[in-house]
């Protein structure tokens, strides 16, 4: 189902790229004089070479010992306040964040940086609602995507991205009623391929479809990039008042279905129950779910109040329902700062 979710991430700022490795100074030279910054020349001798960016290794991310707590709120990355008072409120931060980056709004570096260095894996949806799937793939877009590519690369942390999520539905204009699953995947690729050739090591790329429920008669397969331009499988799917409602009934069809074409590990990457009497008993399923599949890495709450109110604290029995699962040891961890 598609609750109408739009980018967060509203215009753009000044835009500047700083490697996270820190430069090399020079040794000291002749005559005691002290170290030089790196680039310049140190009184008799030569320039001292700038050290080379040593990327993030991601390896360890993509398939973690623990559940990653993943959330998203009004008004972030701009304002990272609704992540201290949703920690509060649920007695564990999160350590993923969910936030949009509209097709040809420049990604917000400083706003990213300020992400990773408060815990949290920054994840993009990155949603092309300017230009078409077929545009993008004719290499149109080009400098745009190779811009982005060059400022998460320089910014050296872990970034994930999902291009084009929900892809199997309609409601996106990328979706179904105006693209076909063939123009998905070579925009997909393209937009891979555009990163790789400048570099981008630190990218985790997740492929985010709905799941099957409301659109059973459109097939995963053909949406499908391949294993060689994906690391995770981030399923979309919400507890609504009306339709499936147990983790078997919302997810596995659509697990079942993926996991026929691919092996990789599973994020759910937007879900959340509506304030019904059934909340509390439907945010105890989710954990449950997510903590008995060894093949899901954990899930991402949608903490917004939008067409309904998604929040965990909708209601003091759901609040206390999450914050009883939440404390549960194996779901959230620290993510692992160089």
């Amino acid at each position: 189902m598609s609750v109408g979710r739009r980018s967060l991430l509203l215009g753009a700022i000044a835009f500047g790229a700083a490697a996270c490795a820190p430069s090399a100074t020079a040794p000291i030279g002749a005559g005691g004089q002290g170290a030089a910054p790196a680039g310049q020349a140190v009184p008799g001798g030569s320039a001292s070479p700038a050290a080379p960016r040593v990327p993030y290794n991601i390896t360890p991310m993509l398939s973690p010992k623990k559940k990653f707590l993943g959330a998203t709120f009004e008004g972030v990355p701009v304002s990272l306040a609704p992540v201290d008072a949703w920690a509060s409120l649920v007695g564990k931060a999160p350590n993923l964040l969910v936030y949009y980056l509209g097709w040809g709004d420049e990604f917000q570096t400083d706003q990213t940086r300020a992400v990773w260095a408060k815990g949290m894996v920054p994840y993009i949806a990155w949603e092309p609602f300017k230009k078409t799937l077929t545009e993008i793939a004719a290499g149109g877009e080009d400098d745009y995507i190779v811009r982005t590519a060059q400022a998460i690369r320089d910014l050296n942390v872990p970034v994930a991205i999902s291009f084009g999520h929900e892809m199997n539905g309609g409601w996106y204009p990328w979706g179904t009623k105006t693209s076909t699953a063939e123009a998905f995947v070579k925009a997909w690729r393209h937009v891979h391929d555009k990163f790789q050739d400048e570099g981008v090591s630190n990218v985790i790329w997740v492929w985010s479809p709905n799941v099957i429920n409301p659109v059973p008669n459109v097939r995963l397969a053909p949406y499908y990039p391949g294993d060689g331009y994906v690391d995770w499988l981030g399923v979309v799917g919400y507890y609504a008042r009306t339709g499936p409602h147990t983790f078997s009934t919302l997810f596995e069809p659509t697990l079942k279905e993926i996991r026929a074409f691919s092996a990789k590990p599973v994020l759910l990457a937007e879900t959340a129950s509506e304030p019904t009497s059934r909340k509390p008993a439907d945010i105890a399923d989710l954990f449950a779910g997510v903590l008995a599949d060894p093949g899901i890495l954990g899930f991402v709450w949608f903490d917004l109040k939008k067409e309904a109110d998604w929040r965990v604290d909708s209601g003091p029995d759901s609040l206390a329902a999450f914050r009883r699962a939440a404390a549960d040891p194996r779901i959230g961890f620290d993510v692992e700062h160089p």
